[in-house]
């Protein structure tokens, strides 16, 4: 609860004039804060891209933006599926302390307003401050396309609700899945896709929300803007309007979609940074790229084609390395080393605050996350030993891990002894140091013991527990 009032402290300063834009000296008109893209594909897995070991699919694009600039080996995504790993995202906060844990609440939330009529969500509330939130009130112009995933319509959560002034995409994650929609929601309101009504499907919602990014950065060039483009490729189910290059491959159809899906993602990114130096605004501009969580479980005629996860153990929904360790490429002409590779270890939580040291706005108060600045812009190869945390509070197996320098551990089932692996020597996960580094897993269990706060969404055995014995006295 003090994470909250914290937060929402904080986020009064804003609204009273104490951090309007006039008292950050580095938004002046001879020296404008840079403009940030944070561009997030989904279940693209780790080893998805060329620059990280693909063979099969071409990604020509976002190799060049490796080259150009800084790609990251061990970042981390905020959790292993999509809408706690947003929620950590734009919040600052990790899976143990933010609002939002899995995709569906096991208690309370709300039913979906458009998608899958059975479940329930949560949305993000008023006192959750957003990383939208923090820069629109330093004076950004504010943008997303895509998919949002952290609220269901009419409800404090909906983008223009935490800080985008201007939106095209999904509120709910499984309506996103939905590549040939006939709704979307721009600005908080309904938009209807009329080439996509009565099963026509003429209008492919990824490039919709292309069209959106190339038009913001053209009509905002002459301002600091933060564009936030969560593409929903290549999320299953797996279709696109070309196959292109992969058309004649012998491989099953959904693998030959998948590899046309992260193709077309790539030639967009690539379509986009050419969009910021025809602008002129491409020495002024940082762009990160990267994936919502690992890659999703496919069909078993092509579980392997592409080797997606590279030697990590897991998919998405595991906290093992494949569930979680995503891409990370950073690029900034002038500003971000180039062309080097960094093996500084950093999560989603430290996106908050890294925007925020970029804008000069002091340190956000009671997040998990810190700036990770000084390592993208090369000015210190690695972070502070520290503590990286998450967790799966899934009903059918509660699931916890962290890092602290090489070392992670994994409990799978609440309560159960923790697995220790050695990431340095065994990225891979394969040989459990539990029973030999008894110091290293104390150190951990004690860590673990105050990691997190209860959820009342998502109660543990033991909040059960206490719930119960509460309602005995």
């Amino acid at each position: 609860m003090k994470v909250f009032v914290s937060v929402v402290c904080f986020t009064a300063l804003f609204w009273v004039g104490l951090l309007h834009p006039t008292h950050i000296s580095s938004a002046s008109a001879e020296s404008r804060p840079p403009n940030i893209i944070l561009i997030v594909a989904d279940d693209l897995g780790y080893a998805d891209l060329g620059c990280y070991g693909q063979q099969k699919i071409a990604t020509p694009c976002l190799d060049q933006m490796a080259k150009e600039g800084l790609r990251f080996t061990q970042v981390y995504a905020g959790a292993p599926v999509c809408a706690p790993s947003r929620c950590v995202l734009m919040t600052g906060l990790h899976s143990g302390h933010a609002y939002i844990r899995e995709n569906s609440p096991e208690v309370g939330g709300q039913r979906e307003t458009y998608g899958n009529q059975g479940q329930r969500r949560l949305s993000l509330r008023k006192s959750d401050l957003t990383v939208a939130e923090l820069l629109q009130s330093a004076g950004y112009r504010t943008g997303l396309a895509g998919k949002w995933g952290l609220a269901e319509p009419d409800t404090d959560g909906t983008p223009r609700n935490k800080g985008f002034e201007e939106s095209l995409g999904y509120l709910n994650q499984n309506h996103a899945v939905d590549y040939y929609t006939d709704l979307l929601w721009r600005n908080d309101e309904p938009f209807q896709v009329k080439t996509n009504r009565q099963n026509q499907r003429l209008t492919y919602s990824h490039d919709l929300f292309t069209d959106f990014a190339l038009d913001f950065v053209k009509r905002h060039r002459e301002r600091s803007f933060f564009l936030y483009l969560a593409f929903t490729v290549p999320h299953e189910k797996w279709e696109v309007p070309d196959q292109g290059a992969y058309a004649t491959k012998d491989w099953p159809e959904n693998a030959k979609n998948y590899a046309a899906m992260v193709s077309r993602l790539d030639s967009d990114v690539g379509r986009l940074l050419d969009q910021l130096k025809e602008s002129g605004i491409d020495d002024n501009t940082i762009v990160l790229f990267t994936s919502d969580n690992g890659e999703a479980p496919r069909e078993p005629d092509w579980e392997t084609l592409f080797d997606s996860s590279g030697n990590l153990r897991g998919k998405k929904g595991s906290v093992y390395e494949g569930g979680i360790r995503v891409p990370m490429v950073v690029r900034w002409p002038g500003v971000v080393p180039t062309g080097k590779v960094s093996d500084a270890v950093w999560s989603f939580a430290d996106f908050l605050p890294t925007a925020a040291e970029l804008v000069g706005l002091p340190v956000v108060p009671a997040i998990d996350g810190r700036s990770v600045w000084p390592i993208i812009a090369g000015h210190r190869a690695s972070t502070e030993p520290r503590y990286l945390y998450w967790e799966r509070p899934d009903s059918k197996q509660f699931q916890q891990a962290a890092r602290f320098g090489k070392w992670k551990a994994v409990r799978q089932g609440w309560g159960q002894p923790l697995e220790l692996y050695d990431l340095e020597a065994d990225p891979a996960e394969t040989s459990n140091q539990a029973s030999s580094e008894k110091p290293v897993i104390e150190s951990f269990e004690a860590y673990f013991a105050s990691a997190r706060t209860d959820s009342p969404h998502w109660p543990t055995q033991d909040a059960r527990r206490r719930r119960r014995s509460k309602t005995q006295e």
